[in-house]
């Protein structure tokens, strides 16, 4: 049978380009075999690519696309999010009518056409070396397409820094040198360069500190995380973590080497994992992933596991992450839809239960999460499921957690990525479907090693972020003394039990809840009535649906009647184009999407308690008089899944990061409590502790 002459693409200019710019790229489509009546060009990109939608119509506005072509022909373009097989999901198909295209005859597309007045086409928000422009023809008119051997690709880079990053060692001996590192980003969250290493000489005394650090060329700097300063070596280290990303072999973007380097040497983790979906990891790949995360692993500083995301349906089972202490493993999948020849040397499981059940290799251990899918914990496997994953960049998922105490389950918490732009460990959410930054878990163990982590993740001992890396230790004492530490199990004895929560935050302390399974035992706050002043917290929160079209619409403003506002701090506006305005010297507007978590901003008030507080967003309206907020928050249902408004006033200034109390615990239930706390602080993020499991 004789091959088709395809034809041959090109792009002009073959780049960079720089990460969230405004481009003009001119792709020229050369024909091989002449491309008949009806007949398609289809050009498809990765769908996670975040870049401005292209649109055809006026020629003002950003994203506007010419079309062109030197046949005798007519040229209609359309442009479909889900075209194509993923990943190359999105397309632009173009259709010769009126005509056809010959051999020789071009088609011509400018991807963000100036001539008319548009800014350009938005390029994506993230760095990648090799942006595809995947290219299928339809010659025959049977839409039948057949893809080029060859198709142009053009590399994004980051764009200047804005935005410094300390990160330092959650723990070091007094006495001791250490190293940290400061690292620039651009404004969508992307390293300029490689950070900064820089030697500390090591503190004298021991207690908790922060270093900064400063870029002398752009001026920019920062403070890092709280450093935890021992006298002596402490039994347990904190070990930062993100177990589950992609990389470009499936839906993610950029090599699996990059990924690994990725988290390894710019967001400065000491544990990665790496998740494909399942039905797009060969028997091949799946090997690679073995052999990349031997290669990586190197004890003492960097561990890494082996591992594949469980890609069912949600009523199979729903999304879970699974991983091995070890190479050597098997690989199970949901179903092979994406594999050639749908061939592989192991066996499928087409429910949560048969996986649990066909995984066969060194420590196994998994993870609940919701993805593009949720996990149905109605499946569950108490040997192997180590932890709900209650944050990633699709979101905030507490519910999740509800659902799997309520089935009576003894589960860890963790957060992570689940990042697709080949940023583990700094997962930004860009401007596409991604709602929020990426989570990280933090894991208590002895040592850095593959063994030691592992034993940690199946006792429970690790505690979820939503980014940010601070300090949390939740213990129990008994009335008898005995003492357990998060994911413990312990009986309560004649049911006195102390609970001790020591928090040192990245930002000032909001509160803490004391949790017993779905119940909210008790709000802990660093400050009291007597501290409140003229600042209010105004934050929306919550998601439509569990599933993919979770997000919520907030967009909306807000208005202070009768009083004026002196400054602002917006909350969780992660999109550096989409940031909240003020719009008089009382009012505030916003475009603001809410995936589970929560989004807002604190109000500096020229009056304390003079006026009414207007708030107006398409989920619901809210109003009172300034004078009754105060230290609890008034909350506004919205439906949904935990669709709220609240506001509540915080401390004169800022309060305080650090936070330790004890608490009795004296009203235990019958069977497991599964006490566990929940951190807010003022900027927005949140941590979440295992629970401790006392039997009552």
């Amino acid at each position: 049978m004789q091959r088709l002459n395809l034809g041959k693409a090109t792009i002009s200019p073959p780049g960079p380009v720089v990460a969230g710019s405004y481009v003009t790229l001119t792709y020229t489509y050369t024909a091989g075999h002449p491309i008949d009546d009806s007949g398609y060009l289809k050009i498809s990109l990765r769908r996670m690519g975040d870049f401005g939608q292209p649109q055809f119509d006026d020629p003002k506005a950003p994203n506007y696309c010419s079309i062109g072509t030197t046949g005798d022909c007519r040229i209609i373009p359309r442009w479909d999010r889900r075209g194509n097989t993923r990943p190359y999901c999105q397309s632009l198909f173009l259709q010769v009518r009126f005509g056809y295209l010959n051999k020789g005859e071009k088609i011509i597309v400018v991807f963000g056409d100036t001539s008319g007045g548009s800014p350009g086409w938005q390029m994506q928000t993230f760095r990648e070396r090799a942006l595809g422009f995947k290219t299928l023809v339809d010659p025959i008119a049977t839409h039948q397409f057949k893809e080029l051997p060859r198709w142009p690709a053009i590399r994004v880079v980051a764009d200047r820094p804005v935005r410094a990053v300390c990160i330092a060692p959650s723990q070091v001996k007094a006495g001791r040198k250490f190293a940290y590192h400061l690292k620039l980003e651009d404004a969508w969250g992307n390293p300029t360069a490689r950070p900064r290493r820089i030697v500390h000489p090591g503190f004298d005394k021991p207690g908790v500190r922060t270093v900064k650090a400063a870029d002398k060329k752009t001026r920019l700097s920062a403070t890092s995380n709280p450093i935890e300063v021992l006298a002596d070596t402490a039994p347990l280290g904190r070990f930062w973590a993100d177990f589950h990303a992609q990389s470009g072999e499936t839906v993610g973007t950029n090599p699996i080497t990059d990924y690994f380097r990725f988290g390894r040497d710019y967001a400065l983790l000491d544990i990665l994992g790496h998740q494909g979906n399942d039905f797009q990891i060969t028997d091949e790949f799946w090997a690679e992933i073995n052999r990349t995360t031997r290669k990586f692993y190197k004890p003492g500083r960097f561990v890494t596991f082996p591992g594949f995301e469980w890609s069912g349906n949600t009523p199979l089972g729903g999304d879970r992450n699974v991983f091995y202490k070890s190479e050597g493993g098997w690989i199970t999948r949901s179903c092979r839809d994406l594999i050639p020849g749908h061939e592989s040397k192991y066996p499928d499981s087409p429910t949560a239960t048969e996986m649990f059940a066909n995984l066969k290799g060194p420590g196994p251990f998994v993870f609940a999460h919701v993805g593009g899918r949720y996990a149905n914990v109605r499946m569950h496997d108490p040997e192997t499921e180590v932890a709900m994953e209650i944050h990633s960049a699709w979101g905030t998922f507490e519910w999740l957690v509800d659902e799997a105490l309520s089935l009576g389950y003894r589960i860890g918490i963790c957060a992570n990525s689940d990042g697709h732009k080949c940023r583990p460990g700094a997962s930004y959410p860009g401007s596409g479907s991604f709602g929020s930054l990426g989570g990280l878990t933090c894991v208590l163990a002895g040592k850095l090693d593959r063994n030691s982590i592992y034993k940690a993740m199946k006792a429970r001992h690790f505690y979820a972020t939503t980014g940010n890396r601070l300090l949390l230790d939740v213990n129990v004492t008994t009335s008898d003394g005995r003492e357990a530490m998060m994911g413990d199990v312990i009986k309560g004895g004649d049911g006195r039990c102390l609970l001790a929560v020591r928090v040192v935050g990245t930002a000032p302390i909001d509160s803490v809840e004391i949790r017993n399974g779905l119940k909210v035992l008790r709000t802990m706050r660093p400050f009291g009535a007597e501290d409140l002043g003229r600042r209010i917290k105004v934050i929306w929160s919550g998601a439509e649906v569990k599933g993919r079209y979770r997000n919520a619409t907030w967009d909306g403003s807000l208005t202070v009647k009768g009083n004026r506002i002196r400054k602002f701090t917006p909350i969780n506006f992660w999109n550096p184009l989409r940031q909240v305005r003020q719009t008089g010297p009382a009012a505030l507007e916003w475009e603001s999407v809410t995936t589970g978590g929560l989004a807002g901003v604190i109000l500096d008030l020229e009056k304390p308690a003079a006026g009414t507080l207007i708030i107006d967003t398409v989920q619901r309206k809210a109003s009172c008089p300034v004078r009754s907020i105060g230290l609890a928050p008034k909350t506004w249902q919205a439906g949904g899944l935990d669709k709220q408004i609240q506001a509540y006033r915080l401390p004169k200034r800022s309060g305080p990061s650090e936070f330790e109390f004890q608490i009795p615990l004296t009203r235990l239930l019958k069977g497991d409590n599964p006490i566990y706390v929940c951190v807010r602080q003022e900027d927005g993020h949140l941590a979440w502790s295992s629970p401790i499991y006392i039997v009552g």
